[in-house]
């Protein structure tokens, strides 16, 4: 590390230090549930105890008894909390001056703005340091983050300074603006790319397609956030930095709850900050070990906004490690958005990986989105050039893992349009029968 960087690092536990520690404190658990498995008697009482405050202090709970079981109460979502977003807020915190307020992106639906208490933030800081430590990323290193930077995630000149910290705009990624983004990495000697994975996927395929020698550059970690990165993305951005590329799994609402593994493609969870159910799709009953199931979270330190039971959209098969009173929990599969699944003709949900893994090597393929439209229909974008794309290729790869009755129809497009967010889909299901699920 720099000097710089060094005293970015120091000066930021010398100060939670003279505040009292809290931080610190919190990291330390994180690693040693990282370490030797999250207590499960802890664990429980932290429950509990979430669950009783939540009794006393919300409209939304108050009829349920403070010992009720966590698996007695209801699972929620996103649509639950815009609904009675009133009655989910602890009166106890309401008015706290040290809460913060955090935005989703809306990219699903509706922004919902999310209240953090101090100790959750404490507890949020902890877990981002820690889990960008275990991916190569240090506090105080210069960071460049490739998101959509709308008004009020933007940052000052100041916080940029003390954070040393470099703002992105991913909403367009043309050749110009990656040809700018290249030059600023190596210029500006950035250690750590942090981005939305579709956006650095962008960036390796500029990286490839343009011969960009990356033998002057500095970067130590790439930490892809909020969607899936494809394998072979992630194997062409660890050749490229020759540096660890590993992704969070996090949203706006509770914060970075768990890293990818080093060798595959699972991720590890952070236990000691979320409790996780894995439910069966159709039903609130657990799912089975190694089916798919939906995540729901439940945030063991947001007391102003109790989360509890929380649907997120996602999906995932889980394993769970028990030794000595201690667990592990990897989500050995993580599918993401229940709503982008995409179904085979049986009705068998299918990995995204199946999709995205036998693209990304096709030549003259620069984007694509797989679409379900119906039931055993499908619809393939290319944004490329067709004289060079081995239809029957694809094909061959793709229609074994949909079934003989598969009808999958390729056409070409200019562009793959990105969301609101930012963000570009690389599965979508526009079948209603599964949308209605």
């Amino acid at each position: 590390m720099l000097i710089d960087e060094k005293l970015r690092w120091y000066g930021f536990w010398l100060l939670d230090a003279v505040k009292g520690g809290k931080v610190r404190k919190y990291y330390n658990q994180i690693h040693r549930g990282f370490r030797d498995g999250t207590s499960l008697e802890e664990t429980r009482e932290k429950l509990q105890k979430l669950i009783a405050h939540a009794v006393r202090t919300t409209g939304y709970y108050k009829e349920y008894p403070e010992d009720t079981p966590l698996e007695q109460l209801p699972v929620v979502n996103k649509d639950t909390f815009r609904e009675q977003y009133e009655k989910f807020q602890s009166s106890v915190f309401r008015e706290a001056s040290d809460n913060r307020i955090m935005c989703t992106s809306g990219s699903t639906g509706t922004p919902l703005r999310m209240i953090q208490n101090k100790d959750k933030i404490d507890h949020n800081t902890a877990g981002g340091i820690f889990l960008g430590a275990v991916g190569g990323y240090y506090i105080g290193m210069k960071e460049a983050f490739l998101r959509v930077w709308v008004n009020n995630v933007k940052k000052s000149r100041l916080r940029l300074l003390q954070e040393n910290l470099i703002m992105m705009d991913s909403s367009n990624l043309d050749d110009t603006a990656l040809s700018e983004m290249t030059d600023i990495i190596r210029k500006k000697k950035v250690k750590c790319l942090v981005g939305y994975s579709s956006a650095l996927g962008e960036l390796s395929r500029y990286i490839d397609g343009h011969q960009i020698p990356t033998e002057n550059f500095q970067v130590k970690a790439v930490i892809p956030i909020s969607e899936a990165l494809p394998k072979a993305d992630r194997e062409a951005l660890q050749r490229q930095f020759s540096c660890p590329v590993r992704a969070w799994y996090s949203n706006e609402e509770n914060g970075i709850m768990g890293i990818q593994n080093k060798k595959d493609e699972g991720y590890h969870i952070d236990t000691e900050s979320y409790y996780y159910e894995i439910l069966k799709m159709d039903s609130d009953e657990p799912a089975e070990p190694g089916e798919l199931g939906r995540i729901v979270i439940t945030d063991l330190y947001n007391y102003a906004f109790p989360i509890i039971r929380y649907d997120n959209g996602d999906t995932a098969i889980a394993r769970k490690r028990v030794k000595d009173g201690r667990y592990q929990l990897f989500l050995t599969e993580l599918y993401g958005r229940r709503s982008d699944l995409i179904y085979d003709c049986e009705g068998r949900p299918v990995t995204p990986y199946i999709i995205t893994n036998n693209m990304w090597d096709v030549r003259g393929v620069r984007q694509f989105r797989f679409i379900q439209m119906e039931e055993t229909e499908y619809t393939l974008w290319l944004n490329g050039n067709k004289d060079e794309i081995d239809e029957p290729l694809i094909l061959g790869r793709i229609q074994p893992h949909l079934g003989e009755g598969a009808r999958i129809t390729i056409e070409y497009v200019d562009e793959i349009p990105v969301l609101q967010s930012g963000k570009r889909k690389y599965i979508e299901n526009r079948c209603e029968k599964y949308r209605r699920q």
